[in-house]
């Protein structure tokens, strides 16, 4: 065999090191940024040392909770970062009196996906109050024993996903009652830096989905929403206390804080299923399926009467940085929801990127793209509007025939006032 020549080691040498590119996925840094990922350079030490707000009570031996009869407003998500749950918590410490128990929708338990029922905690003995039945807030009968009313539950940071919707409603039932509030702070799921999406039209305001005027994607965590609430859009003026958290910085994702998942609704199962959802989300009140009940909902869209090639073949023409589509089918599965138990077609979103990804343009691009394919099936339900925040976006995207890029931009100067008004809140 002849010696290799230096010709073929220079190839040799390319071949691996374009083979090694290809085995690591894409990264790109934000504007202005040079870091690896989404990692500012000195960072990096913070990376899986987050602590909750519960985890900084435990460190403070419950101070602020001494003496007083306390209300937990909780559901699964409420872990400190040995994997012990709220609930053990606060009822097993000496110095806290835990007296009643007040449960989201999907309940204390988040296996819930349809309106839940007061009950007893089969482990503590103590009252489960539903927030997501025949009550929204916690009533004056509910109250009447009660000093403090603690909120620890995980948020995905989206304007429509209703447990922020719920603490607003317990902080005006607190005031109303002279209880005072605290909230144990925790990560917004998809990063504290972005602010996206619509802010929600005053006459659309009103339910957990739609409480107040916030952007679609808020960037804020729901200790500094508290703040936010207490003292603008009329002010709710409760005595609020938010526990902080350590180590947490505003380009942090949820997988970034060393805190343990558990997913915060039978339905939001993964992290790309989160990122996603700001701008994916409003699909769930048009006439198609989110792929409930199974694995990845929020990644999978479709119908029965859906051609997934042709919307997947639609999509491929539109510039959606991060994401991409391909066809696919699938069976839902979940009680009460659309197309239970019916073989859907549709799209899935493949997140590639999630520092490129923009989730509201995108989220659009895929609805407009369905309505091209399917105009006479494919249409929004009631509370469309609400979902998405504005009443005009279905007729700008549909019969008007403006592009996603256009109609965001008819978003930007309420969101550049919600950016300023955020900006006094924010904590870390």
């Amino acid at each position: 065999m002849n010696a290799p020549t230096p010709f073929h080691l220079l190839a040799l040498f390319c071949t691996l090191l374009l083979a090694g590119c290809a085995a690591v996925p894409h990264q790109t840094a934000p504007r202005g940024g040079s870091w690896i990922g989404n990692v500012p350079p000195g960072e990096e030490h913070l990376l899986g040392q987050t602590r909750s707000g519960l985890d900084v009570l435990i460190a403070r031996d419950f101070d602020i909770l001494e003496g007083k009869s306390t209300g937990l407003i909780v559901n699964h998500t409420a872990f400190d970062r040995d994997n012990r749950h709220i609930i053990d918590v606060l009822h097993e410490a000496p110095n806290v009196n835990l007296t009643a128990l007040f449960g989201p929708e999907h309940g204390i338990r988040g296996t819930e996906d349809y309106f839940v029922d007061d009950a007893v905690d089969q482990q503590t003995g103590l009252p489960i109050y539903s927030l997501y039945g025949e009550n929204r807030a916690p009533t004056a009968e509910m109250l009447e024993d009660i000093d403090v009313l603690v909120f620890d539950m995980q948020d995905i940071g989206t304007r429509f996903y209703t447990y922020i919707g719920t603490m607003a409603l317990c902080m005006e039932a607190a005031v109303e009652n002279g209880v005072e509030f605290v909230v144990l702070d925790r990560p917004n799921a998809v990063g504290g830096l972005r602010v996206e999406g619509a802010v929600v039209e005053e006459h659309l305001l009103g339910r957990p989905i739609a409480i107040r005027p916030l952007a679609t994607r808020h960037g804020m965590t729901v200790g500094e929403l508290a703040l936010m609430f207490n003292e603008e859009f009329g002010g709710i003026g409760v005595d609020l206390t938010v526990v902080p958290m350590d180590n947490w910085r505003r380009w942090m994702y949820f997988d970034q804080t060393g805190l343990l998942w558990k997913n915060p609704s039978p339905a939001m199962k993964t992290m790309n299923g989160a990122m996603l959802y700001p701008g994916f989300g409003p699909s769930m009140s048009t006439t198609l399926a989110t792929a409930r009940g199974l694995d990845r909902p929020f990644e999978k869209y479709g119908a029965p009467y859906m051609d997934g090639e042709a919307v997947a073949s639609n999509l491929a023409e539109r510039d959606t940085p991060g994401v991409r589509f391909v066809p696919i089918s699938f069976t839902p599965t979940a009680p009460y929801h659309r197309y239970q138990d019916e073989q859907c077609h549709g799209v899935a979103a493949i997140l590639y990127d999630r520092e490129r990804v923009d989730p509201i343009t995108a989220g659009l691009h895929m609805m407009q793209a369905m309505y091209e394919t399917h105009p006479d099936e494919y249409e929004p339900i009631p509370r469309f509007p609400t979902i998405i925040g504005n009443e005009d976006v279905w007729p700008m995207l549909t019969e008007q025939g403006m592009t996603p890029e256009e109609i965001v931009e008819t978003f930007h100067p309420k969101l550049e006032k919600f950016r300023r008004m955020r900006q006094e809140y924010l904590l870390y």
